[in-house]
């Protein structure tokens, strides 16, 4: 009798067992497609059907009149931008990467239909990491994870091809965000070199950079060991001269984004953004899922004071190298390079002629 019910809680045992493993793939399938589950790598992947809300007295809102006010500011952008594309002819197509239509770099939601063109250096990680909540990682996720969040995000937003994001944009809220191009490529060279990430592609870069561009002294480590920031722009410009790759961090953002060739429907300013990202995140009605996130704005934050410092340093003639790079960024977003060339120091009358830079 004993034997008997021993064998039959073997018998029993096994049979739990064996239903569990057999269970096991279809509760696997489950949880996928409720997208339920923490992946691999650590991240929480929220149900499809919605995403975590934010408490409603925690959502940031602008009053009616502000929301008019930013609405005037958008239609002056657009029109603006419309002109000035026409001026210099960059809204025909053409074989150049000036007049080429780019949807490499768009970030297309199609589900909340929302498309960013992510220019680096213009509030690129705050965004980023809205973008993989809309994604679906979580907030907690995103705040503690050592991962690239580019990387995260090409993970659920693959890049598209011309045809499928004219497509996507039906019906969608596309924009960008600007910055002044010299204040954007500042921000980029101390992100990329004087901060640079031992051992990372730009600490090596940085370093090729001072072995061609300084100066033969009899002590050759005189200086930092990155490239100070005339060196940099001296690398820039014979990367333009020459017709090399640009890094994505420096290059044109007319270049980058073609807003000349792909329709944008809201131009926000790194200037403005406080506003801006309020009257954008009213405008897809997404309030309640995501907020203004500001993230890396620390060092990249440029005041006139650092400007000055940096841009001083700079001989006209490199000054005027990096504003014909960088022409149409001003053109369109409505920049002004003036008060650049007054930072220099060079000969008296300089300044008599600042008129003609823009010309």
């Amino acid at each position: 009798m004993r034997l008997s019910k021993t064998h039959w809680r073997a018998v029993r045992r096994y049979f739990l067992v064996f239903t569990a493993i057999a269970l096991l793939p279809l509760a696997l399938v489950y949880l996928v497609r409720s997208e339920q589950i923490y992946k691999i790598k650590g991240y929480e992947y929220i149900n499809e059907t919605r995403l975590p809300l934010i408490p409603e007295e925690a959502v940031q809102t602008l009053s009616q009149s502000d929301m008019l006010m930013v609405e005037k500011r958008m239609e002056r952008r657009r029109k603006l931008m419309q002109e000035k594309c026409a001026d210099y002819g960059l809204d025909a197509i053409g074989n150049d990467s000036w007049h080429k239509p780019n949807p490499w770099e768009f970030l297309v939601n199609r589900k909340y239909h929302i498309i960013w063109c992510n220019v680096f250096k213009a509030a690129s990680s705050s965004w980023m990491f809205n973008f993989n909540v809309l994604a679906g990682y979580s907030p907690d996720f995103l705040h503690k994870t050592k991962e690239i969040l580019l990387n995260l995000a090409r993970e659920r937003y693959p890049r598209v091809s011309l045809e499928q994001l004219r497509e996507a944009q039906n019906g969608s809220i596309t924009f960008i965000i600007a910055r002044h191009p010299f204040e954007r490529l500042l921000s980029a060279y101390r992100d990329k070199f004087v901060f640079a990430i031992p051992h990372s592609f730009h600490d090596k870069l940085g370093r090729k950079i001072v072995r061609a561009y300084r100066k033969k002294q009899k002590n050759v480590h005189i200086g930092p060991k990155h490239p100070t920031f005339p060196e940099f722009v001296r690398w820039f410009l014979d990367q333009v001269r020459y017709g090399n790759f640009i890094d994505m961090h420096f290059v044109s953002t007319t270049k980058f984004c073609t807003p000349c060739l792909i329709n944008f429907d809201i131009i926000l300013k790194f200037e403005s953004l406080e506003q801006d990202q309020l009257y954008l995140i009213e405008k897809t009605g997404l309030k309640r899922v995501i907020a203004p996130e500001w993230r890396n704005m620390g060092k990249g934050k440029n005041t006139l004071e650092l400007l000055k410092t940096f841009y001083s340093q700079l001989t006209r003639k490199e000054l005027e190298g990096l504003y014909s790079y960088y022409k149409y960024d001003f053109e369109l977003y409505g920049y002004d390079v003036n008060e650049y060339f007054k930072m220099l120091i060079e000969e008296e009358g300089v300044a008599d002629d600042l008129a003609t830079i823009s010309a």
